[in-house]
C-alpha cells in the first residue's frame, strides 16, 4: 500500500484515504459488496475524484465499482501507464507507452463497449455496439503502425550498438528498483546533470556516457527502473530499452539501503528476478548499497549481514554524498576484464594523424610522443580491438614496440 501511494503521488494525485480488505477476490467488485458500499460512502464524504486499486481489475469490476461509487476506478497497471505517459520524453518512450496502452485496451474493448451501452459510467467508452468492430480494428491498426515505427528506431539503435561493439569500449549498465538512486549515481560518475525526481520512474529512456573505472574507459548507461509486478505488456514494450542491460560487460545493481530490511529484500528479489528474466545470466553484478549517509554504522552492519548471502560484490555507497565511489569504480574495473597495452611507432604524415585522431574516440587511453619524423603511440584497449590496431600499424608502415598486459611504458 505504501508503494501504491508513492505511485499515485508520482502520477500527480493527492491520496486522501486508503482501505484494505483481506478476502478472496469478489467476481463483481474485487472487494466485497459491503466494502464497496463503505468505499462509496468514503468517496462521497471526501469528495474523491478517482479510486485506485492495487489489484488487477476486470472490466466488469471497474464498471460495477464506478456504478456504486460514481467515479472512475483504475488498477495498478493503468496507474503505471499514466506515470509513464507523464514522464516519457523521447519519441521512442512515448511510442512504447502508447503501444502498451493499446495492447491493454484491445482485449477489453468489446467488454467495455457492452458495459458502456448499459449506461454511461465514469471511465468507460461511450460507443454503440455497431461501432465496436470499427474501434477494435482501429486499435489493431494503430498497434501495427507503432510497431513498425519502433522497429525503425530499433534499427537505428542497433547501428549505434554495432559501432560500440566495433570500438574498444566496454559497457556498464545501471540497474535497480525505481527510485533507488540510479540517476543520482549516473550523475556522480559522469558529471552529468540529468533530472533527479523523488517520484517513481524518473528515467524512461536510456542515457549513455563515457566514464573511467580506474584506468579502463567504459560506456555507462542509465536505464528504466524495475518495479514489483510490472505487467508483461510493459516489459515487452520496453524490451528494446531493457536490452541495453543484456549487452553489458558488467551491471551495477543499485539498492536503496536506507529502507527497511523487509523492503530491501523484497526489492532485491524483484531486481534479481527481472535481470534473470531479461537474460543477463553470466554478466558480473556489482551491488551498490546506496544511501548509507542516512544510516548509523550499527544499522549498516546489521543489514549487510542479513543480506550477505543474497548480493554479489556489495559496495556501501552514497551516490548523493559521493561516498565510496572510488571503491565502486575499483570493483567494476576488476570485473570488466583485462585491457591490453600496445606501443608502436608511426611515420609522421597526414594518414597517421587521421588514424590517431580516430583512436582518441575509440580506445580506453592514448598517449603520444613526437620524436622528429615519427610518433610514438601508447594505447590501452580491449583485446578484441587490438587486432584492428595491428592491421592499421602494418598498413601505415609502423613498427610495433610493445604488446602485453602488464609492462609499463619504456
Amino acid at each position: 500500500m505504501d508503494e501504491l501511494t508513492s505511485l499515485a503521488e508520482s502520477a500527480g494525485y493527492v491520496v486522501v484515504a486508503s482501505i484494505e480488505q483481506m478476502r478472496r477476490a469478489d467476481a463483481r467488485f474485487q472487494i466485497g459488496r459491503g466494502k464497496a458500499e463503505e468505499l462509496a460512502k468514503l468517496v462521497k464524504d471526501l469528495d474523491a475524484a478517482k479510486i485506485i486499486f492495487d489489484n488487477d481489475l476486470k472490466s466488469i469490476q471497474s464498471y460495477n465499482l464506478a456504478t456504486v461509487t460514481g467515479i472512475e476506478t483504475i488498477d495498478r497497471f493503468q496507474l503505471i501507464l499514466e506515470i509513464f505517459a507523464k514522464r516519457a520524453s523521447t519519441q521512442e518512450a512515448k511510442l512504447q507507452i502508447k503501444l502498451a496502452n493499446l495492447q491493454y485496451q484491445l482485449p477489453r474493448v468489446k467488454a467495455s463497449v457492452k458495459l458502456a451501452k448499459m449506461g454511461e459510467r465514469p471511465g468507460f467508452l461511450g460507443l454503440g455496439m455497431y461501432e465496436v468492430d470499427i474501434h477494435f480494428n482501429a486499435i489493431k491498426k494503430q498497434i501495427a503502425t507503432i510497431r513498425k515505427e519502433l522497429k525503425r528506431i530499433s534499427k537505428q539503435r542497433d547501428l549505434h550498438r554495432l559501432r560500440r561493439i566495433e570500438s574498444s569500449f566496454l559497457h556498464v549498465s545501471l540497474a535497480g528498483y525505481t527510485n533507488s538512486g540510479k540517476t543520482t549515481l549516473f550523475n556522480a560518475l559522469t558529471r552529468e546533470a540529468k533530472s533527479v525526481n523523488p517520484g517513481l520512474f524518473t528515467t524512461l529512456s536510456t542515457t549513455t556516457r563515457s566514464v573511467f573505472f580506474q584506468d579502463k574507459k567504459a560506456l555507462i548507461t542509465d536505464t528504466v527502473g524495475f518495479i514489483d509486478r510490472l505487467p508483461i505488456i510493459m516489459v515487452n514494450a520496453f524490451h528494446s530499452t531493457l536490452e541495453e542491460t543484456t549487452l553489458s560487460d558488467a551491471i551495477i545493481l543499485i539498492i536503496d539501503f536506507h529502507e527497511s530490511l523487509e523492503e530491501i529484500k523484497r526489492k532485491l528479489l524483484v531486481c534479481l528476478n527481472t535481470l534473470k528474466e531479461i537474460g543477463t545470466g553470466g554478466i558480473p553484478i556489482i551491488t551498490a548499497l546506496n544511501k548509507i549517509d542516512l544510516l548509523k554504522k550499527d544499522e549498516i552492519q546489521e543489514k549487510l549481514h542479513s543480506i550477505s548471502n543474497d548480493v554479489s560484490n556489495p559496495i556501501l555507497i552514497s551516490a548523493l554524498k559521493e561516498i565510496n565511489l572510488d571503491e565502486l569504480k575499483k570493483s567494476v574495473a576488476t570485473h570488466l576484464g583485462n585491457y591490453l597495452k600496445i606501443a608502436f611507432l608511426l611515420p609522421l604524415n597526414d594518414s597517421t594523424l587521421s588514424f590517431i585522431s580516430r583512436l582518441y574516440t575509440q580506445v580506453g587511453s592514448l598517449e603520444t610522443y613526437y620524436t622528429g619524423k615519427e610518433i610514438k603511440v601508447v594505447v590501452t584497449a580491449s583485446p578484441l580491438f587490438m587486432d584492428k590496431i595491428n592491421g592499421q600499424i602494418k598498413k601505415l608502415e609502423g613498427k610495433l614496440l610493445l604488446f602485453n598486459e602488464t609492462e609499463k611504458d619504456n
